[in-house]
């Protein structure tokens, strides 16, 4: 790719545009078409564009397997927190209105509903990119 300047001028240009509009479909999940996963695909997806473009060992620069490995689990233990909230404020498992320190029912179901997005945005995110990295590594061993 080192001879293809238009393909990774273009790359370095849009993948700040791409990575937004997945902020953008992640957060506004619950109010439309989207949520964390499509989110989570569409910022995935950034990574391995820049990947592609610029070559695998300037994608692990940008996330390197620690990140990787640490934002995997993230999406899990973030969902299982709030859910746990949810019954220590008296509720059922992820009955988001419960969450406590939060005193009106409607912000705490909101903002629940946005902290499962979030985590579920992360994880698919960063699975992607590993099974991307993992597969790529393997075509070249």
């Amino acid at each position: 790719m080192a001879e293809h300047v238009i393909i990774k001028t273009v790359s370095r240009l849009m993948i700040p545009f791409i990575q937004l509009f997945s902020l953008y479909v992640i957060a506004h999940g619950e109010l439309g078409p989207g949520g964390g996963f499509q989110g989570g695909v569409i910022l995935g997806a950034s990574f391995i564009l820049y990947a592609m473009v610029f070559g695998l060992e300037e994608g692990r620069k940008r996330i390197s397997r620690k990140a990787s490995d640490f934002f995997n689990p993230t999406g899990l233990f973030i969902y299982a927190v709030i859910g746990i909230f949810c019954i220590l404020g008296g509720g059922r498992y992820l009955e988001y209105d419960r969450l406590p320190l939060i005193g009106n029912e409607i912000l705490a179901s909101q903002l629940g509903i946005y902290g499962i997005e979030i985590g579920v945005g992360i994880t698919v995110s960063a699975v992607m990119t590993t099974l991307f990295f993992e597969m790529a590594r393997r075509d070249d061993d």
